[in-house]
């Protein structure tokens, strides 16, 4: 049975270099969160991005939920591969760096399609289903102490055959360190543990980053 290839930082590079290139508002924002500190780490890797973009042009997407927006790379990543009626929802509780992803949506002319709501991410999917709004792709970064309840309030809100991607769900490894029993750890493994029992999605767990699980409404 074959294996995956350990991923280090020279084999990270060659693949980024060959790689779909990077649009230069993409690039402005990986250099801006370098200069953030440790919290740069809740930005999505190079590789995730070329992967969301791939899977919305395969699949389709036209409409996309952003659960976590950070200063905007994920979203922006994702907007660039919609069509032009596409349409982003992108939720977070953070103004002040909603407000940083908005401007660089702006110099990326995707302002249009990106929708920014500043609170409460449940608050915010309370509202959604309500409304009765649907979705073709939804894309959990948020905090891992409700991605239970994130992802369960997605189901409300994504069309059959839809995708929810959650990210971090291997956590840097910690999930299979039996030393790590952080609330996060804890959260993110019970997570894991609730989707692959779940018979309302057949999901995976792709190590992307730090981890991609995918999920498709059945």
């Amino acid at each position: 049975m074959g294996s995956n290839l350990t991923i280090n930082k020279d084999i990270e590079k060659y693949i980024n270099k060959n790689s779909l290139e990077l649009n230069p508002i993409q690039k402005e924002i990986i250099s801006y969160n370098e200069k953030l500190g440790l919290i740069k780490r809740m930005q999505i890797s190079v590789s995730q991005c070329h992967f969301l973009h791939l899977i919305i042009k395969l699949s389709k997407v036209k409409k996309i939920l952003e659960i976590g927006t950070f200063t905007g790379l994920s979203s922006l990543s994702m907007s660039l591969a919609l069509p032009k009626d596409g349409k982003l929802i992108a939720l977070d509780k953070d103004k002040k760096t909603t407000e940083v992803a908005e401007n660089f949506f702006k110099k990326a002319k995707q302002e249009n399609k990106i929708k920014t709501i500043i609170k409460p991410a449940l608050d915010s999917l309370k509202d959604l289903i309500k409304n009765k709004n649907k979705f073709d792709l939804v894309f959990i970064d948020a905090d891992k102490k409700n991605y239970k309840n994130y992802y369960n309030q997605s189901l409300h809100l994504i069309n059959t055959n839809g995708l929810i991607i959650i990210d971090n769900v291997l956590w840097y490894g910690n999930v299979v360190n039996k030393k790590s029993n952080d609330k996060n750890t804890l959260s993110i493994r019970e997570f894991n543990s609730y989707i692959n029992k779940d018979k309302r999605t057949e999901n995976l767990i792709m190590p992307i980053g730090d981890g991609f699980a995918i999920c498709r409404k059945l």
